[in-house]
């Protein structure tokens, strides 16, 4: 097993059977959001042009919401980098907290409210959050459509 990023074919096995998508945490967040009368997209692209999916999307309100693992996006509480290759995995991580930044800085130039939450954190008080973004659009939206009807009706 030369050039790779495994220290063995069993190591390599275990890290390929982590998940992309569907992890404990992302689930139970979106029982949670779920079960409050939200709907959302799931693993969807946030943008066609952008190759970036969120965890949860919720189109019309324009709200994409990540949920990262502390050790793939280096948890400043929680990851702790590993002693095989460290130089490998040094680059790796900070190479995907760059794309984190990329993709906020290119989602939020479009208009679009970006959420980002640890693993780690309770699924309740993510759900609390995504539930309370998700308000309070409905709430700027209907102040928008107000705004326009009574400009309109001024003329």
């Amino acid at each position: 097993m030369s050039a790779s990023w495994a220290t063995s074919a069993t190591a390599r096995k275990v890290m390929q059977g982590n998940r992309g998508r569907d992890t404990k945490p992302e689930l139970a967040v979106r029982r949670l959001v779920h079960a409050r009368g939200m709907r959302y997209r799931v693993n969807a692209r946030v943008e066609p042009d952008i190759r970036r999916s969120a965890d949860m999307l919720f189109t019309r309100k324009r709200i994409a919401v990540f949920i990262d693992g502390c050790y793939w996006h280096g948890c400043p509480a929680h990851f702790v980098l590993p002693k095989a290759h460290p130089d490998y995995w040094e680059a790796k991580i900070a190479g995907n907290r760059k794309r984190d930044a990329e993709t906020n800085s290119l989602l939020e130039l479009r208009g679009w409210t970006i959420l980002r939450f640890w693993s780690h954190e309770s699924p309740i008080c993510v759900a609390d959050k995504v539930e309370a973004a998700v308000r309070d659009r409905n709430v700027e939206r209907t102040e928008t459509v107000i705004r326009l009807i009574k400009h309109k009706t001024l003329r």
